[in-house]
């Protein structure tokens, strides 16, 4: 839309987490319906250096604190209660981001005006778990600004990690990232389509018939004709025309 490029990232930070041959899996799925993307693929298990330095910068600026509670120890709290915000002698076992009140803004490209506070509906977000894992919070960060992200669409599930999102971008010196978020493909109980609920992988549907039920999904025509890279084409020409973005 914007006649920028598009990077392919992996997010593979949790090692003994990533299914053998699923990565190769999403790289000829990709190839599959020819979304070709830019430059080298990005692993972020290359990437924990970066990941380290943001976090120790974020220390020197005494944004963080150690955190002791155990996933036992915060069963039934939607947010982090704070337990060890501010307590002296803790035996860290994870390093949480210290979130100040005040409402983050942002302008969505599929949600319109957002709001949220920080402390209230996100609270303190870990940076690093127990296991020395980095998280994806500042993972997505710091690698955001690696490839001078500028232009966000993902689905809206992950809409509400945005304003963390940009409190840490502001809070590195990233610049500004524009998000869009999509509304979610669901089955008629109204559960995203997953492995969990039993969706069919998308490599069992053909291609032509996959991409028109995206088309669908986002209210753009269907039964586009040619290769996939020729309906994809067609169907952004008509989302820059109609949508304006």
């Amino acid at each position: 839309m914007h006649a920028g490029k598009w990077h392919l990232r992996i997010d593979d930070l949790d090692g003994p987490r990533v299914v053998p041959g699923s990565i190769d899996s999403i790289l000829k799925t990709l190839e599959r319906f020819e979304l070709v993307w830019d430059g080298d693929v990005l692993f972020q298990s290359n990437r924990f250096d970066a990941y380290e330095e943001a976090l120790t910068a974020l220390v020197d600026m005494k944004r963080t604190f150690p955190c002791a509670c155990t996933r036992k120890q915060l069963a039934g709290h939607a947010i982090y209660p704070g337990t060890c915000k501010g307590a002296t002698d803790v035996e860290p076992r994870s390093v949480r981001f210290a979130v100040e009140a005040g409402a983050v803004d942002w302008q969505d490209g599929g949600l319109g005006t957002m709001s949220m506070d920080l402390s209230s509906e996100v609270g303190d977000f870990r940076l690093r778990n127990a296991h020395g894992i980095y998280s994806y919070h500042l993972a997505n960060v710091v690698d955001d600004m690696h490839l001078g992200i500028t232009h966000v669409v993902r689905g809206a599930d992950l809409a509400p990690f945005t304003a963390a999102h940009l409190h840490l971008q502001r809070t590195l010196g990233g610049d500004e990232v524009h998000y869009h978020h999509l509304p979610l493909a669901v089955d008629d109980r109204g559960r995203k389509l997953s492995k969990q609920t039993h969706a069919p992988a998308v490599d069992e549907v053909p291609v032509a018939e996959a991409l028109n039920a995206v088309f669908q999904h986002l209210g753009l025509p269907t039964a586009l004709p040619g290769s996939p890279s020729t309906m994809l084409a067609e169907a952004q020409a008509h989302w820059r025309d109609h949508r304006g973005s």
